[in-house]
This record gives C-alpha cells, sequence and structure tokens, in this order.
C-alpha cells in the first residue's frame, strides 16, 4: 500500500451522544481506524491552559508538582518549562500587578539553560500558567509544560516564541518559501508561529482569519488572569469533536453523521465558519437502531479490542497491556502454507503489520510497543518489513520511532503517549456459571425444579402449567420406563408438560402458565 492509495481512502466521522459521554469513530473505506471517547465529566484534557500553584520541588527529579485543581497534582518537569518560562512568569506578574495584556512591547527575559535547576526558575507556593501535555494516566497526574501553544487549523501560535516553523511534512521548497512569507508579514510581534500541514495551498486570506481566531483565544486567557486564583482552568483546548473535525476533515471526507440535533447544528456551524465548502457533509442520523449498530461499527469494536483479533486465513495477533510496555505477537494460525516457509512467514508478517499500524491507533497505545513477527531468515525481507511499517505509520499523528527488525523478527516502536490507551470490554459475564467457571451439578438442577413444582402444585395451587428446559435436559427428565415425569406424577398427581428450548443454557429452565405467561423464573447458575 502506498501513500497515495491511503490518503485517496474515503473517510466517515461517525459520532453518537450518549448521557455519559460522547463516542467519535473514525472510519476509512467503511474500515474503523480510530475511536475517541469524550466524557462529560473529563476535568482536563490535552491542550487545557491552568493557572496553578506549585505544591512541591522535588530536586532530585528537577521537577515540581502543581495543583491544578484536577485531585492529583500535576507534573512539571525543568526540560518541560520551554525556552521562555522566565519571560512568561514576569508577563504573567504584570499583567495581575498592573493589568498590562500586551506583550508586544515587553521585553524578553533570558532564555531557560538546557541544564540547569527548575528551583531557579519556580519555587514552592508560586502561582504559573500551565498547559496540559499529557492527561492524567493509571495512578499519575497529568503532565504540564509551561510552553503555552494554542492550535488552530492551520497554524499554531506560540506567545514569545518569536520565529517561525513550518511541518516537515511539508516537503515542496516553493510551498515552504510561500507560505513563510505570508506567515512572516501576518505574524505579531513576541510572537511565533508553527504551520501546519494541512496549511498546504491556502492563501493569506485563510492564514489570518486562523490567527485572529487563536489571538483572540490568547487575549482571553490574559484578561482572566487578574481576576481568577490559582488553582483554576482558565482556558479549553476546543472539544475533542471540534479538534478532530479540525485536524482530520480534508478533502478526502465524504461524510459526519451525528445522532444528536444539538451536536449536529453544532459541527454545521463549526464547518460553516472553518471549512464552508464542506459544510454539506454533515447528516443527521433519525434511524431506529443505535448509529454504530446501524454502520457496523459496533461489530467492528467487538471483533477489534479483545485480547485475540483473528485476520484472514487463520493468522492473528495476542495483544496484551503491561504496565511498562505493549506486546503484540504475530501468529500464522491454521493458515494454508504455499511456497517456502520464508514466503508464507513474509506473507504472513506483511498482512500482520497492516492491522497491527490500525491498531495501534485503533487503541492508541502509547509508550513501548514490542512486536513479535515471525522469524525471517533473510535479511532483504527484514528490511522490506521495515520499510513497510514505516509506510504504513506514515498517516499516525502521534510521534514515533521504529527500530528496524532484529534476527530474532522483533521490532520495537515508541509512540508518543498522550492519554490513557483505549481498552474496551469486549467479554461478557457467563450468563449460567456468572463468571465463576461452575455450574451446578445435574442432581441439584433436578432439585431445584422438583421444589419448585412443589411449590406451584402445593402453596401456590396453580391449577395448570408447564416447563421450558433445554434438549438435554427434557432428555434426562423423559428417559427410560420409569422417567423423572413419570415420578412427578406419582408424587403430586399433575403431569407436567415439558418442552424444548434450544436456546436455553444447559441449566436454565421456566415455568409457564396455560396462558404462556411466565410464572417463575429459575437458573440453576
Amino acid at each position: 500500500m502506498n501513500i497515495e492509495e491511503t490518503q485517496n481512502k474515503l473517510k466517515e466521522l461517525v459520532i453518537t451522544s450518549r448521557e455519559a459521554e460522547v463516542q467519535i469513530a473514525l472510519l476509512e473505506d467503511k474500515k474503523l481506524i480510530e475511536i475517541h471517547r469524550e466524557r462529560n465529566n473529563e476535568e482536563c484534557a490535552v491542550g487545557d491552559v491552568f493557572f496553578g500553584k506549585v505544591k512541591k520541588i522535588i530536586p532530585g527529579l528537577n521537577a515540581a508538582f502543581v495543583n491544578i485543581g484536577d485531585g492529583k497534582d500535576a507534573f512539571l518537569h525543568y526540560l518541560d518549562l520551554g525556552f521562555h518560562a522566565r519571560s512568561l512568569n514576569e508577563f504573567v506578574n504584570i499583567v495581575i500587578q498592573k493589568n498590562k495584556r500586551s506583550i508586544a512591547n515587553f521585553k524578553l527575559l533570558p532564555e531557560v539553560e538546557k541544564t540547569g535547576r527548575i528551583s531557579d526558575i519556580i519555587q514552592s507556593g508560586h502561582s504559573i500558567l500551565v498547559q496540559i501535555a499529557k492527561e492524567p494516566i493509571s495512578t499519575k497526574g497529568a503532565r504540564l509544560t509551561s510552553e503555552i501553544s494554542l492550535a488552530g487549523r492551520f497554524i499554531v501560535l506560540v506567545p514569545f516564541m518569536d520565529k517561525i516553523n513550518i511541518s516537515q511534512k511539508i516537503k515542496n521548497g516553493e510551498e515552504r518559501n510561500r507560505l513563510k512569507k505570508i506567515v512572516q508579514s501576518i505574524r505579531p510581534k513576541r510572537f511565533g508561529i508553527i504551520i501546519r500541514t494541512v496549511a498546504q495551498g491556502k492563501n493569506v486570506d485563510e492564514l489570518t482569519a486562523d490567527l485572529n481566531l487563536l489571538l483572540e483565544k490568547w487575549k482571553s486567557i490574559v484578561s482572566k488572569l487578574p481576576h481568577v486564583k490559582a488553582p483554576v482552568k482558565i482556558a479549553s483546548e476546543e472539544d475533542k469533536i471540534t479538534s478532530i473535525i479540525r485536524d482530520v476533515v480534508n478533502e478526502s471526507f465524504e461524510s459526519v453523521h451525528v445522532d444528536n440535533r444539538e451536536l449536529f447544528l453544532e459541527i454545521k456551524s463549526y464547518l460553516s465558519t472553518h471549512i464552508p465548502e464542506k459544510k454539506g457533509i454533515v447528516k443527521l442520523y433519525k434511524g431506529k437502531r443505535p448509529i454504530f449498530e446501524e454502520m457496523n461499527i459496533a461489530l467492528q469494536i467487538k471483533s477489534s479490542f479483545g485480547k485475540i483479533v483473528i485476520l484472514k486465513q487463520g493468522v492473528y495477533l495476542v495483544i496484551e497491556h503491561t504496565e511498562a510496555m505493549h506486546v503484540i505477537d504475530v501468529n500464522s494460525g491454521n493458515r494454508i502454507k504455499s511456497g517456502t516457509s520464508e514466503e508464507n512467514a513474509m506473507r504472513v508478517n506483511l498482512e500482520a503489520a497492516t492491522e497491527i499500524v490500525r491498531q495501534l491507533r485503533l487503541r492508541d497505545m502509547g509508550g513501548i510497543i514490542t512486536i513479535d513477527f515471525i522469524d525471517l531468515a533473510k535479511a532483504a525481507n527484514r528490511t522490506l518489513l521495515y520499510r513497510t511499517l514505516q509506510e504504513l505509520m506514515r498517516n499516525d499523528k502521534a510521534k514515533h520511532t521504529i527500530l528496524p527488525v532484529n534476527k530474532f523478527g522483533i521490532v520495537q516502536i515508541t509512540r508518543q503517549r498522550v492519554r490513557e490507551t483505549t481498552i474496551i470490554e469486549t467479554s461478557e459475564v457467563c450468563p449460567t456459571c456468572k463468571g465463576t467457571g461452575k455450574i451446578k451439578s445435574t442432581l441439584l438442577i433436578q432439585e431445584d425444579i422438583e421444589n419448585l413444582i412443589e411449590y406451584l402444585v402445593k402453596k401456590q395451587l396453580e391449577k395448570g402449567f408447564y416447563l421450558a428446559v433445554h434438549p438435554f435436559v427434557k432428555a434426562y427428565l423423559t428417559k427410560g420406563f420409569l422417567s423423572k415425569q413419570w415420578k412427578w406424577l406419582l408424587r403430586f398427581h399433575r403431569w407436567i408438560q415439558i418442552i424444548e428450548q434450544p436456546n436455553f443454557s444447559v441449566v436454565e429452565f421456566k415455568f409457564y402458565n396455560n396462558n404462556k405467561d411466565e410464572i417463575i423464573f429459575g437458573q440453576g447458575g
């Protein structure tokens, strides 16, 4: 698969709104590629800006714990201060004390050295402006940076940076020069700008409009500083829906399906303002079935998030999540082999590589990922597998590094982790054993049924009823000359009709009256 084929895939967003969260599915050619969740009670997300209070300096880690009001103290390392932390801290003090809000004439202080002590920059009890770089993961609080950056559709605005950077994915030299000249002409003093990949081909009016929105956001942050007390959130990153639309919707997008009218109008309004040529792709789903079921997403989630992921022709992956890393094992299963073992191993590995890259994005796996491919004897094949992985991951927006395949067939990948890995429970508790792995013996099931028959006959005085059981149980109760059914006739002076229900579990049974209404439900688990 080449890059052009990947880019030409038709893409769709499917958004479903629930009471506790909104779920967003990204599809490429109807295949689930990413799943995102936005919970309504989330306290902090990547990009949120807080006015926090330094709680404790940790000299041994060269870091500080900062109270941002989230319940868990956030972590700020010296290397995440940014070069202009001194300038930012001084500017915040001036805004609070003198209510001067413009940075155009602000005199920059010396940059923070690469080697130094965090105690030289901030102290316990200080109030500082920070931004979420990584969301809380497991027992760890959020990771912070004091290099504030505000992301727009085409550019990223960075106060105090005072220079222009261009996305490395923009390869064309002429286009890079054109964009740089435009941004140089509109860049405000004391602001740096990062030109995003999607800015390719955009004109000065589009870039200026994006810049003005970001400048308004910065002014809003600054205007709040004199009136708030740390710890407090003073600016939210655009919600996940808007940020995904901002970052991924492009010319190849076919549609955005939404099952909530309020969200539908919100997204349509956003597109009308920012991407007017795409406002017509938003569609409100009005069907009776849940939208994820109607568009086959629910089934894809169930089949993609388990420990074992089945591919074609018996190939399967085993995916394990640990505290330190993620481990993926590639297995050929019962695949029908053709050609040499080397050729077959290569075909399995290439097929697995495509699914592994999809799984990394789908589960948003971050940190260290170790993949155990099927051994390849030829160095040329190991190189081909490595280059295939590199090309497949070109569209992955998370920063990543792939190490070459070693002689044992092991590949190690480091992938940027900014939030917890998405883990969706795909197994269900067995209705028969209730998750214990054990069921009652046949003798006890028989005893339960007889006790209930006695209750119906002698206590409830039920005139007529019949028993529904699994076919195996019916065969057991009716077998032989003196079956259990005949013994019940002798004991209760009542013929108990037994019907079979193939869809019942082995130990499930129900009683019905003559009107076919269920009167007692018993489960032998």
